[in-house]
């Protein structure tokens, strides 16, 4: 076994080689070194922490490649880019990626120099991924946003359960396990559901000593805004629950002269990426945003971070709000809480829960919407607009997401973030059809062949192809092989869906009946009980009046900590009230003083002030307040005697 000292220099050498740090941020080392052992490890590192470090640092001391699970596509391909600019050979496989581009990734895995796998949580179970990871060296399994194996987290993800047969796949490889907000009970059941060896948890503090956190009770939250935003100089982040009230409030502000933009998840992802980095760049200095705003955003001088409407958690405010002041300056935190807040959870709460029959009936719509029949549909994939669905559903889109979000917990479903889609082709017409026309339509003959040697299953469903590859193999150019696809689609041989971004729905089960789906009764109460237990802690959070507001997250994180954080609105106020208790007491103290001195023969005012060592005005003050009193009297010859 090496020193410790050799294994420190190592670390830094490695930290320093490929990311130009030269010390470790507290923890990291501590988490690396665990891994390094080969101790399956949770780490508990609140956002902006420095996760991604604690495991591409040891797999870079080691052979073999790191797979990463991840949900976030986005946080995938950001990760991918960075890595490849240090000159590390990073890939990913998401939804996006056409068939052949994924066998591609994965053959380059087992026979390449691949040294991070990002995958999402749901390619586990494909035949193709276990085949070669089978054949992978792989040296460690790090699963990012950890609590969403947790039932009892904040975002539970079903999909999330597959990832303990990598450890199938890979029995003596470690795990470690990364997340920002996690509660004991939470943290014990990602431990379990990863098949720990050992309990093995490293935290990182949750306090952040820089970040004032403060709550407003108001009944015009709009007024406290403009207050905060003026007095607060910097840029920021408003977050707001819907789409329409990102808009109005940034028209608001706008109004009132400050330079504000909007975001939300119903933009378009060029309109997205246009706000995003006019902000970054701050050519805007507020973004008034829904939860679609934040991962991944890498802003570190955000000065003041402001909930409008609360929180579903404690956990996703912690997360969002530690989005401010990242490079360690002062930042703020701040609150907005009105009386009708309560009864606004409540309701939320209700519609999130809808009833069971209502959910089976966004099940038969949904698989009505994509033509699917009973007993077909396992493993398929669609580009999927919410919005074209409710529409000719006639759905209400909340209550619509909510169930497909149910559905999706109970593992019928999974639906992804908005991502780059490859084009897809099916035909429409039988074989023999098809032979018919090639002998016609000679023209066509050549594409068709060409689609048909490359890609299995065009009969049956719509399969992903790479357009690139098509006209390479043809002989044509790009724009002629789109060409010919879209003479396909008119004489109806084929239909033909360019590439595009937007979300993907993935079926993970055939479609049945509507009255065989179902929906755990004990799983559905227990989500509403724990979705209730997360709203009373950010209530309790919010109506706390007594304790550190840094210190109420850090004990609901399981961390023990009794050191307040003298920056909150809370600290702040008990500061206040112990001032003015000491100003009481000073006072006291003058005033007896005087009456002391004077108890004896009536005096001047410099003869009272005399060796005292207290500031004249101080005294003056003091004096006035008793003569007030009528404790102190002045006669004619101008000295201050005791009134008896």
């Amino acid at each position: 076994m090496q020193p410790l000292d050799d294994i420190h220099a190592e670390l830094l050498g490695t930290l320093k080689r490929y990311w130009g740090y030269d010390s470790f941020r507290p923890v990291q080392e501590e988490i690396i070194r665990s891994v390094c052992q080969g101790r399956d490890t949770l780490a508990l590192m609140p956002t902006g922490g420095g996760k991604s470090l604690t495991y591409q640092v040891p797999t870079m001391l080691r052979e073999g490649l790191c797979i990463v699970v991840t949900p976030l596509i986005a946080l995938m391909k950001d990760q991918v880019d960075r890595l490849r600019r240090l000159g590390i050979n990073a890939a990913a496989i998401h939804s996006g990626l056409s068939m052949r581009q994924i066998d591609i990734v994965l053959d380059n895995c087992v026979y390449g120099d691949v040294k991070f796998l990002y995958i999402a949580p749901e390619r586990i179970d494909s035949e193709m991924f276990r085949t070669r990871c089978a054949r992978m060296n792989v040296s460690l399994i790090a699963v990012d946003e950890a609590h969403c194996i947790s039932q009892w987290g904040y975002d539970f993800r079903p999909s999330y359960l597959q990832i303990a047969r990598l450890r199938e796949l890979c029995p003596d490889t470690p795990v470690l396990a990364l997340t920002a907000s996690a509660t004991p009970k939470v943290a014990e059941d990602i431990m379990y559901r990863l098949r720990f060896a050992k309990p093995n948890i490293k935290r990182m503090s949750f306090a952040r000593q820089n970040l004032s956190y403060v709550v407003r009770h108001t009944e015009d939250k709009r007024e406290h805004l403009l207050r905060i935003i003026n007095n607060v100089p910097g840029s920021g982040i408003v977050y707001v629950r819907t789409r329409e009230k990102s808009e109005t409030i940034a028209k608001l502000l706008q109004e009132n002269g400050i330079s504000a933009d909007f975001y939300h998840g119903g933009l378009g992802f060029l309109s997205r990426s246009l706000k995003q980095e006019q902000w970054i760049k701050g050519q805007s200095r507020v973004m008034v945003a829904t939860n679609a705003f934040g991962m991944g955003i890498d802003k570190a001088d955000v000065r003041f971070v402001i909930h409008y409407d609360i929180c579903d958690s404690l956990e996703a405010y912690y997360q969002e709000a530690g989005r401010a002041g990242r490079d360690g300056k002062s930042a703020y935190a701040v609150l907005l809480v009105s009386g009708d807040d309560p009864s606004r959870a409540s309701q939320r709460l209700q519609l999130e829960f809808p009833p069971i029959d209502a959910i089976r009936t966004v099940y038969e719509k949904l698989f009505n919407y994509l033509q699917v029949a009973i007993g077909e549909g396992k493993h398929r994939s669609f580009s999927f607009n919410i919005h074209d669905f409710t529409s000719r559903m006639k759905l209400y889109s909340p209550a619509a997401l909510i169930a497909l979000k149910i559905l999706q917990q109970n593992g019928y479903l999974i639906l992804t973030d908005e991502t780059d889609n490859p084009p897809r082709i099916r035909f429409i017409v039988q074989r023999d059809d098809l032979y018919r026309i090639r002998v016609t339509r000679r023209e066509l003959d050549h594409i068709i062949t060409v689609l048909l040697r490359q890609y299995a299953g065009l009969f049956s469903d719509f399969v992903p192809i790479d357009e690139q590859e098509v006209a390479h193999l043809s002989g044509y150019q790009v724009e002629h092989v789109r060409e010919l696809f879209k003479q396909l689609w008119q004489l109806h041989i084929i239909r033909y869906i360019p590439s595009n971004r937007s979300p993907m729905l993935i079926l993970t089960e055939e479609r049945l009946p509507e009255e065989d789906v179902r929906i755990a009764p004990e799983s559905y109460r227990l989500r509403q009980e724990i979705a209730r237990e997360h709203i009373d802690a950010i209530f309790r959070y919010a109506n706390n009046q007594t304790e550190c507001r840094s210190l109420v997250i850090q004990h609901y994180f399981g961390e023990q900590s009794s050191v307040p954080c003298g920056r909150c609105d809370i600290c702040l106020e008990h500061r206040k009230h112990q001032n003015a208790t000491q100003l009481s007491n000073t006072q006291k103290q003058i005033r007896t003083q005087l009456l002391e001195r004077l108890s004896n023969n009536p005096l001047t005012v410099k003869q009272l002030a005399d060796r005292m060592f207290v500031p004249i005005d101080t005294i003056l003050k003091e004096i006035t307040a008793l003569i007030q009193e009528q404790k102190i009297i002045e006669d004619k010859g101008g000295k201050l005697q005791i009134n008896r």
